[in-house]
């Protein structure tokens, strides 16, 4: 697992945003779609953490869709998070950056799981997995 910083204008804990997606990661394997996805077969993951220019021209060049967005994950292991996007939903709900980021990098693992939020139902499902899922992520271990 790889988290690659590829911009300067938001600022979060790296070291925290890492021990949160490496914790997470068995915890999105253990909740794997029965369908599947290509999760438990890869060999790494890479999370390029980017700006809103890179992140629009990505959203542009490969989804057709015009404008930034939150993450994009595609499946053989690479997930974009957006940091800018990330600093203003994180002000919104009130918590910090690196939790927001971490929240989208467990987004992304989902996605790389089986799971997908194109319909609502299945969107709120997700949306209830990576909460719980970040809940335990963020926890302290046990007798520290």
């Amino acid at each position: 697992m790889r988290i690659v910083p590829r911009q300067r204008a938001v600022v979060y804990d790296e070291q925290e945003l890492r021990r949160i997606v490496t914790r997470a990661l068995p915890l999105c394997l253990q909740v794997a779609d029965a369908r599947g996805g290509p999760l438990s077969h890869l060999d790494q993951i890479e999370f390029s953490i980017v700006g809103n220019r890179a992140m629009a021209r990505i959203h542009r060049d490969f989804l057709d869709v015009r404008g930034t967005t939150d993450v994009i994950t595609f499946p053989y292991g690479e997930i974009l998070v957006c940091a800018p996007v990330a600093a203003l939903r994180a002000a919104e709900f009130g918590h910090d950056v690196t939790t927001e980021i971490a929240l989208y990098c467990i987004h992304g693992l989902l996605h790389l799981a089986g799971h997908d939020d194109l319909e609502p139902g299945a969107a709120g499902l997700m949306a209830r997995m990576q909460e719980k899922i970040l809940l335990k992520a963020k926890a302290k271990p046990e007798g520290r």
